[in-house]
């Protein structure tokens, strides 16, 4: 079986992890063992990013809508419970973005959350 050596198969891998690791500092973006153990750990960190960009985000919103209940004299738990009795179907990220942008809005839904609240019949039979 004659000797395979891969020849242009070879070049364009290392070519493809050494385009990746441009901008990075030294042999990093130099030798090929180098850059291809930093790219793939970016790319790790690129992928775990990714999903705790949607944590983060969420955190943010939660802390906004918190932060603007407790200006209409409830808490973010009562605030939400509210708003589903309500039968107000609109996500944290909107809810957020009324409190910093639209006081106005979020104080009529915090108004409709706090009826739906104090008109919520109880469930102790």
């Amino acid at each position: 079986m004659p000797r395979a050596k891969r020849g242009n198969k070879r070049l364009k891998k290392r070519k493809k992890y050494l385009s990746l690791a441009k901008g990075y500092r030294g042999t990093k973006s130099k030798l090929y063992r180098s850059a291809k153990e930093s790219v793939e750990k970016g790319l790790q960190y690129a992928y775990v990013g990714r999903k705790r960009k949607k944590r983060d985000f969420r955190r943010l919103w939660i802390v906004r809508i918190n932060a603007a209940a407790r200006q209409h004299g409830m808490s973010y738990s009562q605030f939400m419970h509210g708003v589903k009795l309500a039968e107000i179907e609109i996500d944290r990220k909107i809810l957020a973005d009324l409190a910093v942008k639209q006081p106005e809005a979020f104080e009529a839904i915090a108004g409709k959350a706090k009826d739906a609240l104090e008109n919520k019949p109880n469930a102790t039979a």
